[in-house]
């Protein structure tokens, strides 16, 4: 997988990004990073391509990249955000096609490389079938590999992702026969965090988006409250190693208070 963002790169760049690597100290590198890949159409229409899925294929391609760039420095999870609800019940029923197809590939060569662990985080409801067996197949296949746990968020919404683990917890506690007083005594905010796609995994340290675009679009509403973020003028097929190292690199030189 390559995109243009790969040309004309010399030994400089290189001596360089060896360096910005070497000036990491393992002990700063966020455990989780977040990525919001944007500007895939834009890149494409720059280029006079054909239609908006060469862009999404040079995404796609660069989501692998990156991928590999953050496992290579020692992040433990990442979560790529491919496509929200937003995406499939507003957007162009051909784009969906297309972008469906690529996340499929993506998902299924994702599964097969390296120990990364691959699982899918969204709702399954307006997906089609053959994606979501692909999105099953690819966490099933990965279920016990030991290397990055790979988040691939996927008919993700923040806000209904909320209200899903809402009506987790209730379901269980009407399970359980608990009385409505004892179900609000009990809803805490590390209750919900348990019940959200993401249970058990730590919160974001650090949230990329590129474009220059600077919102959250519905991505990990609740788990980025305490999150740093970082955006980089770059579109997403031009997304390059040393955006990635400078990034880390600003992250480790941040104070993280915590709301102290």
């Amino acid at each position: 997988m390559t995109s243009r963002s790969n040309e004309g790169r010399g030994p400089l760049y290189r001596i360089y990004i060896n360096r910005l690597r070497r000036s990491l100290d393992p002990a700063t590198v966020p455990q989780h990073v977040a990525m919001m890949i944007d500007g895939n159409r834009r890149w494409a229409r720059q280029l006079g391509l054909d239609s908006a899925a060469d862009g999404h294929r040079a995404g796609a391609a660069k989501m692998r990249e990156f991928l590999e760039w953050c496992d290579d420095v020692g992040v433990r999870v990442v979560s790529l955000y491919l496509l929200s609800n937003d995406n499939v019940t507003k957007r162009d029923s051909n784009e969906i096609a297309d972008l469906i197809e690529i996340i499929a590939e993506l998902a299924d060569e994702l599964s097969r490389f390296r120990d990364w662990k691959v699982q899918h985080v969204g709702s399954t409801v307006e997906l089609p079938a053959p994606l979501v067996d692909v999105l099953q197949a690819a966490q099933q296949r990965t279920s016990t590999n030991a290397g990055m746990h790979v988040n691939l968020a996927v008919g993700y919404g923040g806000r209904r992702e909320i209200v899903d683990a809402v009506r987790s917890i209730i379901s269980e506690h009407d399970q359980r026969g608990g009385s409505l007083e004892d179900l609000a005594e009990s809803l805490t905010p590390e209750t919900i965090g348990e019940h959200l796609y993401t249970g058990g995994q730590p919160d974001p340290d650090l949230v990329i988006r590129t474009s220059g675009e600077q919102r959250l679009s519905d991505f990990l509403l609740w788990q980025s409250a305490h999150s740093e973020f970082y955006f980089v003028e770059a579109l997403g097929p031009d997304l390059r190693e040393v955006d990635f190292l400078r990034a880390i690199r600003d992250f480790a030189s941040r104070h993280r208070r915590f709301g102290s």
